[in-house]
């Protein structure tokens, strides 16, 4: 029986280790962002309908634009410099950012930036530094 829960227990280990080492992560899609981004305004701010749909449609431009970029900048194969990437999508930040100014008063912008938007970016995890 304590070989039987050993080897069970190596399994699922493996298991983790196997789905990890080969990128388990799936992208959200933009519908699955958008109603994160929902939950966060909503909850930070009570945003009214209009508003709300005036941002979901900001954010939602942004997310596909930013999905096109990455594609694109992906499909020569191997991994995209990180860099260029960054400097690609900062247009794209700027645009999204200009219509949240115009939805959201001054502080409720700010507090966006500051404290909402940062804890929106995916974590990643592993590390050894710099890459």
């Amino acid at each position: 029986m304590k070989t039987k829960m050993v080897f069970v227990i190596s399994f699922f280990i493996f298991g983790a280790i196997t789905v990890n080492a080969q990128g388990g992560f799936q992208r959200r899609t933009v519908e699955e962002r958008l109603q994160i981004v929902n939950q966060k305004l909503d909850s930070a701010f009570k945003l009214d309908k209009t508003k709300l749909t005036d941002a979901d449609s900001a954010f939602a431009n942004f997310y596909r634009a930013a999905d096109k970029l990455r594609e694109d900048m992906m499909s020569g194969g191997g991994q995209p410099d990180f860099q260029a990437m960054r400097e690609k999508m900062q247009p794209l930040m700027d645009e999204r950012d200009k219509k949240l100014q115009t939805i959201l008063t001054a502080d409720q912008f700010k507090t966006w930036k500051d404290a909402i938007e940062p804890s929106m970016r995916p974590h990643r995890q592993g590390g050894g530094g710099n890459r």
